[in-house]
């Protein structure tokens, strides 16, 4: 048997084991990701494995390559129109957040441990970034809902503050080194990286999304292999002029996630199983990287030093960055405990080893003990912190069913999923009375796993999923009825007008199009026409309330048949976020 043979053999039967256990791990309430870690663990030299593992460039090779698709597949699931409202508070917990974590956590790794001050600089710096892998991981596995601000802003944050974290670490690795000088020159550095990152990502991720909508690929499995092209491109590319690839990477991810995709469900479910894999592979790289007996000889002090930083460092940065932007007590205090660390910090304390540090080996391992204590005591307790804040809702149940066109290409429309909660605007009532928009089609409902076909007389209910077939233009409106965000691109035109039945109700509108209109609920809207344009009205006549205008569009023997809808801007794309 060859070598490769026996390596795949190997790795294949580690991440069965790794991906079997996932239920039992995820059923208990342990971070799954932590299982990854301490499968690797019992596999090295230590382990029953007994696989001597000490290659530090390669398990970095290996942990930047998964961090480029765990991040690329965090930024395509994000949703950008809610990205823009948390911009500044993320962007701030990115830069000011993980220097002022970081400064806190050497403070009090000087009191645990014999290092000088810079040696305790690069020790906070390498722990001072929450890890998005960690943070995407926690939310996903473990099914957990605490609104789209707060969960945007962990997103984004752990998304964007990995150049914070790399800047610091080289910076105090070169000053270890003797090769630098702190200065100007240093953050001109940090700069360079984030703008020069952020402007490949932006800018593979446009050409990709652009590429990928105007031709058409010989398979349907060339759409995913193409943007997992586009990652790696944004990350190499960023790279190898001097700028952030994690942050290239991400936001190629999210400038992609903004447009249309051909077949774009296929492709998400691709890159979200990807990144699981990238995310499996990589932690079990790195717990085979680690010695258990190492852990305990550097225990007592790794122990402090976390405490510190998740009781100390990270609700100090985090109350210092939030306090401008009006966080309340609990979004505080749940940020705080949020703030994951994963396999960035790992990846990051092998940086001192590859360039001449060997004498660091156990800053190496007392920066895994940090992790497993995070991972441990944050991960695990992550929801029940979500519970007792009062910040938890509950997520919609997974039907386990898509629906998707076989192309979008030359199709004006698209299929959209919504999930129905308590608080939807539709909910309750039957599909004939939502005055939805012409040519909105309910195409099936999803009601305790059964499909349920839909009729007029059909009602929907909290806990359905409703498939949805509409015009992309029109689904910032088709979003009010049933309580999600705006999408993240819309091509909305003040041109648009949407056909309503003269007997919708006054209600009606006020709920679903959030109008304010003064006249009684329940009477139509011809009556309401009637009523302020006159008995004698004509067709093409119109009526303004705010940045909605009602126009006369048929009138069958003397009454108000079809009335058109059409608003001068999208009607409150923001009023749905925090759903």
């Amino acid at each position: 048997m060859f070598l490769i043979d026996q390596l795949i053999l190997l790795a294949s039967v580690l991440l069965l084991v790794g991906i079997l256990s996932s239920r039992l791990f995820a059923r208990i309430g342990l971070p799954v990701l932590l299982l990854f870690l301490v499968v690797g663990m019992l596999a090295g030299s230590e382990g029953p494995g007994g696989i001597a593992f000490e290659n530090y460039p390669l398990a970095h090779g290996l942990g930047t390559l998964a961090l480029c698709f765990i991040l690329f597949d965090g930024g395509l699931s994000t949703n950008v129109a809610g990205f823009r409202r948390v911009l500044w508070p993320s962007l701030t917990l990115a830069t000011l957040g993980v220097v002022l974590t970081a400064v806190v956590t050497a403070a009090v790794a000087r009191l645990f441990a014999d290092l000088t001050w810079l040696q305790a600089l690069l020790l906070g710096s390498i722990v001072g970034s929450t890890d998005a892998a960690a943070v995407f991981a926690a939310f996903r596995s473990q099914n957990m809902q605490v609104g789209d601000k707060l969960t945007l802003l962990l997103e984004s944050e752990s998304g964007a503050n990995d150049p914070m974290a790399v800047f610091m670490t080289i910076a105090c690795v070169e000053l270890l080194l003797g090769q630098s000088e702190p200065g100007l020159s240093s953050i001109l550095l940090f700069i360079q990286q984030m703008v020069l990152g952020a402007a490949v990502g932006g800018l593979v991720g446009r050409v990709t999304s652009l590429i990928v909508g105007r031709i058409e690929l010989s398979a349907t499995g060339l759409y995913p292999a193409f943007t997992g092209s586009a990652a790696l491109l944004a990350y190499g590319l960023a790279a190898s002029i001097g700028g952030s690839g994690f942050l290239s990477a991400y936001l190629a991810g999210m400038t992609i996630g903004a447009y249309r995709l051909p077949f774009g469900q296929g492709v998400r479910l691709f890159h979200d199983g990807l990144a699981w894999l990238a995310q499996i592979a990589m932690f079990i790289v790195l717990g085979l990287l680690t010695f258990p007996s190492r852990l305990v000889t550097v225990g007592a002090p790794a122990l402090g030093i976390a405490a510190g930083l998740i009781f100390i460092a990270r609700p100090i940065a985090v109350g210092l960055c939030m306090l401008p932007f009006g966080t309340t007590l609990r979004e505080w205090a749940f940020v705080s405990w949020a703030g994951l660390k994963g396999a960035v910090p790992i990846v990051l304390a092998t940086y001192p080893l590859m360039l001449g540090l060997s004498e660091y080996g156990p800053l190496f391992d007392i920066v895994f003990f940090v992790v497993l204590v995070s991972a441990v005591v944050q991960g695990w307790s992550l929801p029940f912190a979500a519970t007792i804040l009062g910040l938890r809702k509950p997520a919609p149940p997974n039907t386990g069913i898509t629906l998707e066109i076989g192309t979008l290409r030359d199709v004006d429309g698209e299929i959209v999923e919504y999930s129905v909660g308590s608080d939807t605007p539709a909910v309750g009532h039957r599909i004939r009375d939502l005055s939805l928009p012409e040519g909105v089609v309910v195409a099936m409902l999803v009601r305790e796993q059964k499909i349920v076909p839909p009729r007029g007389s059909s009602q929907i209910l909290s806990g359905d999923h409703v498939f949805v077939i509409l015009r992309p233009e029109i689904r910032t409106l088709v979003d009010r009825f049933f309580g999600t965000t705006a999408p993240a691109k819309s091509t909305w035109s003040p041109k648009l007008e949407f056909p309503l039945q003269g007997t919708a109700r006054v209600a009606d509108l006020e709920r679903y199009y959030g109008l304010e209109i003064a006249a009684p609920k329940e009477s139509s809207l011809a009556d309401l026409i009637t009523l302020q344009l006159g008995a004698h009205v004509r067709v093409g006549e119109e009526l303004r309330i705010g940045s909605a205008v009602l126009s006369v569009r048929e009138i069958v023997e003397g009454h108000i048949e079809t009335v058109g809808l059409s608003f001068r801007e999208p009607p409150g794309a923001d009023a749905n976020d925090d759903r």
